[in-house]
């Protein structure tokens, strides 16, 4: 079967960030916390990136950033969706008070702006690697739970649901086996977008100072730090942004040609 053109171009720019973020020591020309000769510009065979407001290498940092970015983004949506799964199965397929409780949690947490939930979870329990990823599980899971709990009832429905349940089977394995599997191929699609929006969510929190700790390399932050002279040094700016776009639209590629391939 011929693969959508999207698919391939997604997952090659997807491939090799990810090789960037594993063999980030190896790859990495300097050590990202160390200061040189502070705001060089591209060019130089040392710097081919420039260097930051500290005279820190920029490439070193955006190779080391990759894997904070990629990482977190990684094992949040992961876990929001083994919530979000287990929950939206449960509630889709058994209904009732189950369905009325889960529904009301979820409701309620989808209820505030997105960043503004991100913020506050940031906030109370302060920035670190584990926190960001508390934050951006407790914001995506609710939507996963409501995506999955939309398939169950439909698939709950069909007469092979039925015949299974006449049988005797267990409900773990009606949920595992024969309505899971069901859903997969819309699911796939929706974990390579919200990989994306966890990604964008990382580096927005970045951004905003919410981030990682400084000084750890994180493309929002080196945003953060550079915006201030990006008219007179642009690549304090540029090479970050194009980073986290390029991971953000590979992703959608690879949903866009996961969706192509279905039809």
């Amino acid at each position: 079967m011929k693969r959508p053109p999207a698919l391939v171009i997604g997952v090659a720019i997807v491939a090799l960030w990810l090789l960037v973020a594993v063999f980030a020591p190896v790859i990495a020309p300097h050590d990202p916390l160390v200061s040189f000769k502070p705001l060089l510009r591209p060019g130089a065979a040392a710097f081919p990136l420039g260097t930051d407001l500290l005279g820190r290498d920029i490439l070193s940092r955006l190779i080391w950033g990759a894997r904070p970015v990629i990482f977190l983004s990684l094992a949040a949506t992961l876990i929001a969706y083994i919530i979000g799964v287990g929950a939206g199965l449960l509630a889709g397929y058994r209904r009732g008070v189950l369905d009325a409780g889960f529904s009301f949690i979820a409701n309620v947490i989808l209820s505030f702006p997105v960043l503004v939930l991100y913020l506050v979870v940031i906030v109370a329990l302060g920035p670190s690697y584990l926190n960001v990823v508390i934050a951006v599980t407790f914001g995506s899971a609710p939507a996963v739970f409501r995506i999955v709990r939309a398939i169950a009832i439909d698939i709950a429905g069909r007469d092979y649901i039925a015949a299974a349940v006449t049988q005797g089977e267990p409900t773990w394995r009606i949920l595992l086996i024969e309505i899971l599997p069901n859903a997969a191929p819309a699911l796939a699609v929706d974990f390579c977008l919200r990989l994306g929006y966890s990604a964008i969510i990382i580096g927005s929190l970045g951004f905003l100072g919410l981030g990682l700790p400084p000084p750890a390399p994180d493309w929002g932050g080196m945003v953060t730090d550079g915006r201030a002279l990006a008219f007179a040094f642009p690549h304090l700016v540029i090479f970050p942004c194009i980073a986290i776009s390029s991971l953000v639209l590979a992703l959608s590629l690879i949903a866009d040609g996961l969706r192509e391939a279905r039809q």
